[in-house]
């Protein structure tokens, strides 16, 4: 499960937006905290490909569900791939 917030630009504004920023939750029905910690350090290796896909200032939170912890690294890139094209407008996805 995913969820994931477009920046509103604002042309008036003089800042330049935020980068994208990504965050996970991985619950304690993915295992105890090796394992959960192992899943969060698996999802943000594979998101930091991602990054340049999302446009300034986005929010996207990943949310691990228990089939992750057994899960292979393809297959974990896979599904953020997937979740991504789904979530993204066909206008910003790269």
């Amino acid at each position: 499960m995913a969820h994931l917030a477009l920046a509103q630009t604002d042309p008036a504004a003089d800042q330049p937006p935020a980068p994208a920023r990504v965050g996970f939750v991985v619950g304690g029905a993915v295992g105890p905290a090796v394992v959960r910690n192992t899943v969060r350090r698996r999802l943000r290796h594979l998101t930091v490909g991602q990054l340049p896909r999302l446009p300034d200032g986005t929010l996207l939170v990943l949310r691990a569900l228990p089939a992750a912890a057994g899960a292979s690294s393809a297959q974990l890139a896979a599904d953020v791939s997937r979740v991504l094209e789904r979530l993204l407008p066909a206008d910003v996805s790269a």
